[in-house]
């Protein structure tokens, strides 16, 4: 894990107003504000939904009035509680769908914007509904054992569908082409290569119908691994440009990123099972409650919900490194810090995105680092290069 990816930080960082303009810096707080309110909204609704059907007497009494099997009412347990989340947040969601197509950052219809949310929502209410019902299952056939065994099955299922995701999930969502045949191919394939990194394919998606930000993204290992560019990325942005991005997506191939956030997913996954072992008989009512049981979907439920808001610091606080790694290594690759420099502007400029967000919200949910400290990055890469040249 890249703990320490620039030795010594990347150094001073720029004031946002001398990169952006005022009407700029407006623009993009006034948008921030709205997407937070709406997002932290949706956040407290559905965490206060989970734990009131989870820590409360209520979920168990709701799934006892399930018919079927213990099979069949884990399933219709998992749907109707999932699923009656999904509505009750969807104002949220809604709203947040709005205020981006109000800022042009939305190109989708009403239409397209409801079928994009039942899809994702049907994944994700499959993908749970299956991991609860194999924890449930295993729970009936060993009373403790099922701990060991679920962490090692559910680790097992994180890893094989992190390798088949980029085959079976992303086609549900986009549609995509490979790369003309062309200069920009030609200089990925080129960067790739010095790289050492192995491309099963270049593919472009078209984003265009859904979103004007720009985005590029490498997913799969092994057979699977791909390159991913929108295709606005590649029609709307200078090929230098272009070129910058692509090299920080074949960073994270070069650096197996993929591959170590699918073990420590794993990890993860399996340290879960684990810790809801130890906490399902201390939170279940007046012991009541058993991990065989399909009464349990709730509290499972409520258990992951609130847990994934808790280790939230600590995985965002890996992805930065990463991505800071993945940024270092783009600078090194293409030798060209204006062109990072002006891509990342350009990302920030076409997404709104807040340069300045609060400090706490940044270190709770950031994923990626903030368009100031990028800038810096660059910064601090031409000064070095400026001062090998000297040298030489």
């Amino acid at each position: 894990m890249p703990w320490d990816p620039v030795p010594g930080g990347v150094g001073p960082l720029p004031e946002a107003e001398a990169l952006f303009t005022t009407e700029e810096l407006a623009a993009a707080e006034s948008l921030a504000m709205g997407l937070r309110a709406w997002s932290w909204s949706s956040l407290a609704v559905s965490l206060l939904f989970f734990a009131f059907l989870g820590f409360t007497r209520v979920g168990p009494w709701l799934m006892g009035r399930l018919p079927g099997r213990w099979w069949l009412r884990v399933i219709l347990g998992c749907v109707l509680v999932l699923g009656t989340e999904r509505l009750v947040t969807l104002v949220f969601s809604v709203q947040v769908w709005r205020l981006r197509t109000d800022y042009g950052l939305s190109t989708q219809s009403w239409t397209g914007f409801l079928t994009d949310l039942l899809r994702s929502s049907a994944v994700s209410i499959l993908v749970t509904t299956f991991v609860v019902l194999v924890l449930v299952g295993l729970a009936r056939r060993w009373r403790r054992a099922w701990v060991p065994v679920a962490a090692l099955l559910l680790a097992g299922f994180l890893v094989v569908g992190s390798w088949l995701y980029p085959v079976v999930v992303e086609p549900l969502f986009h549609d995509v082409e490979p790369l003309a045949a062309g200069e920009l191919r030609e200089q990925i394939q080129a960067l790739a290569a010095e790289e050492g990194v192995e491309l099963n394919d270049i593919v472009v998606s078209d984003a265009s119908r859904r979103t004007t930000t720009l985005n590029a993204w490498v997913s799969g290992f092994g057979s699977t691994r791909r390159v991913v560019l929108y295709d606005n990325l590649v029609e709307d942005v200078p090929q230098e440009q272009a070129l910058v991005v692509v090299a920080h997506e074949l960073a994270h191939a070069r650096h197996q990123d993929v591959l170590v956030g699918t073990a420590l997913g794993a990890a993860g996954v399996a340290a879960a099972v684990g810790l809801l072992g130890l906490l399902l008989p201390a939170a279940a009512s007046g012991g009541r409650v058993r991990a065989g049981s399909a009464a349990v979907v709730p509290l499972v439920l409520a258990l992951v919900a609130v847990g994934s808001q808790l280790v939230a610091p600590v995985q965002n606080g890996i992805s930065r490194a990463v991505e800071l790694r993945a940024d270092v290594t783009a600078l090194c690759l293409t030798e060209d810090p204006d062109s990072f420099s002006e891509v990342q502007l350009a990302l920030a400029r076409r997404s709104f995105s807040d340069p300045t967000p609060p400090a706490w919200s940044q270190w709770w949910w950031g994923s990626h680092p903030g368009v100031l400290v990028r800038v810096a990055l660059a910064e601090r890469a031409s000064c070095e290069r400026q001062l090998s040249s000297r040298r030489r």
